[in-house]
């Protein structure tokens, strides 16, 4: 499975967010576009190829098994935090929690970590 994260600019520094601030395996990259690697399914973000395409992007939730860990490692990379780690849904034998954070493009995502309680 492809999820597809539409940008504005392919720059290094977008590059750099997803290798080194989220710690994503760079599969390939082309001129336009770059394939990670993001466990059980690939990443691509690619410049819109028409105007269709043109638009701001999916939230996507990255699955963590320890959130306040995962979301330390976003503060010690400097990522653009949203909100801190917190308590969404409880049910009968899970937590969900997430925390929220920005990519460079502005674009919003999410950690979140479901805890046995």
């Amino acid at each position: 499975m492809v999820i597809f994260l539409c940008i504005i600019f392919l720059s290094e520094n977008a590059l750099h967010f997803y290798k080194e601030k989220l710690r994503l395996s760079l599969l390939f990259q082309t001129e336009n576009m770059a394939f990670f690697d993001c466990k059980c399914l690939r990443l691509l973000i690619s410049l819109p190829e028409n105007k269709e395409f043109d638009h701001p992007s999916s939230t996507i939730y990255f699955q963590v098994e320890n959130i306040k860990t995962a979301f330390e490692e976003l503060i010690k990379n400097e990522v653009a935090v949203v909100s801190e780690p917190h308590l969404v849904a409880k049910m009968e034998t899970t937590e969900t929690w997430m925390a929220f954070f920005r990519d460079i493009e502005g674009n919003l995502h999410v950690l979140m970590s479901e805890i046995v309680v």
